[in-house]
């Protein structure tokens, strides 16, 4: 054990690897749908390795604090921007008052409890669940000036008052919102969605476009004699189909003869015809009328599900029905939309608009989905190479603007070197979106740049801190507790009936609304569950983009304020 304790000590980098293998272990690990997560985990684990008295060098917290900031920001820069600029306007308002409850919350439980800077930091951070923001507020206590051992016992107060207060911080708010939200506001959750779906045209899911765009089968038919698409262009037989049935003629099989169809062509008596469309329709439609056909040669078509991201002004804002009547949207089926940062799933329903900066995954024939992809914007082909050079240069010039401080009088402001990385992947994730010519970072580059990144910086907080843990929860470990259910539950509470009865947002999307201003996917997760219905999705991105920039903001906000 002495050998393992003086090996840590002379190599500290081993102390976080081991702090980052625990703390993803047993934060993978669940209990009854109850789980502490990485983060949560990680700082836990820290904390114990820290015991023994190792030491760090701060320059690791901040490059992986820096990298983690980048990638959060260029996340949620499209929905960002977009929520400031568009229709999403009283969404992201929503989300700025929202915030200020969150922060009002901490701030005045520490006033009143009467806790030191740093616990007030980590009791921001833990019941608003935003570990990020601990990054800042370290930045901020440094730069306070006060001697080194008043610094030390600060930031040392930190992780204890986070993990204290996190626990409730994220079961609270997903129960808070998901079960006892509909209560209080009186909403029938199940119902309202319904009902919101039915206002998107929802209700045409028998049949209708509200199910016609998902997953397809192609299916061989002979064409009898006197049949009624005899004499019918493929473009006429192909409007023939109810409204929202969309039933595309592939390939066609005349005197042996195999061809690629095409609008123009004249059906005719004996054509065996290769016919796309959902399994229902084709089932409902031409089975009875139909004779089909066994003929693996004609529905050999190469088809493949791609995804498209969408870059396109001329398809920003607009309906999936508008979007189903474009020339190019031929013979291509929607299967599923992600947004945002979150990947936050949205309903396929024909009223549903997509933006820009939205990752739809389309099906259909090589042909049809490479048009259809130019026509929405470009193909988000699996690839493992990142743009380093982007990444790098965004993470500089947003540091550099950050590190910049202007006084006025005696009292410096700065954005931080934290808070520059931050809007610079903002800026730069907003760019990536209406130009993805360049800039691109997969989707796994993204996650260890957010996870690692933040749980690295969490290992070496928990690790300083070690040592003061202990006797800081002795100190403070209950009446913490207490003040965090105080600092969690209010402010959602408060937002709750602001979203309702100021903003008057509609009861399907509120509660997702405030599940995003709050950054807690846990809860929408939970909201969505009782919903029987992914429609509260909807309100998530555009509040999740401001609250998980502002909350991070205001760990530095709350050390200004208690100074």
């Amino acid at each position: 054990m002495s050998w393992f304790t003086t090996t840590l000590r002379s190599y500290p980098e081993i102390a976080i690897f081991l702090s980052l293998g625990i703390g993803y272990w047993i934060g993978g690990k669940s209990y009854r749908g109850f789980t502490l997560g990485a983060v949560t985990a990680t700082l836990l684990a820290a904390i114990a390795i820290g015991q023994l008295g190792i030491t760090v060098s701060a320059n690791v917290k901040s490059v992986f604090f820096l990298m983690f900031l980048s990638a959060v920001g260029y996340g949620v820069g499209p929905q960002f921007v977009r929520g400031i600029a568009k229709d999403g306007l009283p969404q992201a308002l929503f989300s700025v008052v929202q915030c200020i409850l969150c922060l009002a919350a901490p701030y005045v439980a520490a006033k009143l409890a009467g806790y030191s800077v740093g616990s007030a930091a980590g009791l921001f951070a833990g019941s608003q669940t935003i570990s990020a923001s601990m990054g800042l507020a370290t930045d901020a206590m440094n730069r306070l000036w006060l001697p080194a051992d008043q610094t030390k016992a600060l930031l040392d107060a930190m992780p204890t008052a986070y993990a204290v207060t996190y626990i409730f911080g994220t079961i609270g708010s997903a129960l808070i919102l998901a079960t006892l939200g509909p209560k209080l506001l009186g909403i029938d959750l199940v119902a309202a969605c319904k009902e919101y779906e039915a206002t998107l045209g929802g209700a045409q899911e028998s049949g209708g476009a509200a199910v016609a765009w998902h997953q397809y089968e192609l299916r061989a038919y002979r064409i009898a004699e006197h049949g009624p698409a005899v004499g019918l262009t493929v473009a006429q037989a192909e409007v023939r189909s109810p409204e929202g049935a969309r039933l595309f003629v592939e390939r066609i099989r005349r005197s042996g003869v195999l061809q690629d169809a095409k609008l123009d062509d004249v059906l005719q008596a004996g054509d065996v015809v290769a016919v796309a469309g959902r399994r229902e329709h084709l089932v409902a439609m031409l089975g009875p009328r139909g004779t089909e056909v066994d003929d693996p040669e004609l529905l050999a078509v190469p088809a493949e599900g791609v995804d498209v991201y969408v870059t396109n002004k001329e398809v920003d804002g607009k309906t999936l029905q508008e979007l189903a009547a474009r020339p190019l949207a031929r013979g291509v089926f929607l299967r599923r939309i992600k947004r945002g940062a979150t990947e936050t799933p949205i309903p396929i329903l024909p009223s549903t608009r997509l933006h820009r900066g939205d990752t739809v995954t389309i099906i259909g024939r090589t042909q049809d989905t490479t048009a259809a992809a130019k026509d929405l914007g470009v193909l988000d082909r699996p690839t493992g190479a990142a743009d380093i050079a982007f990444v790098g240069f965004a993470i500089t010039l947003g540091a550099l603007i950050g590190a910049v401080v202007i006084k006025v009088g005696a009292i410096p402001i700065t954005l931080s070197t934290a808070g520059g990385a931050l809007i610079a992947g903002i800026v730069f994730g907003w760019l990536r979106a209406i130009h993805p010519t360049f800039g691109r970072i997969p989707e796994p580059t993204i996650w260890f740049m957010n996870s690692v990144g933040l749980n690295v910086f969490i290992a070496v907080v928990g690790i300083t801190a070690g040592p003061g843990f202990v006797s800081g929860l002795q100190q403070l470990g209950v009446s913490l507790f207490l003040w965090g259910i105080f600092a969690t539950s209010v402010p959602l509470i408060l937002g709750m009936f602001i979203a309702k009865y100021i903003f008057k947002f509609h009861p399907a999307i509120l509660l997702g609304i405030c599940a995003g201003a709050r950054t807690t996917t846990a809860a929408l997760g939970m909201i969505c569950d009782a919903a029987k219905s992914q429609v509260p999705g909807l309100g998530y991105t555009v509040t999740y983009a401001g609250g998980n920039t502002l909350l991070t903001i205001w760990g530095m906000v709350i050390v200004m304020l208690l100074t």
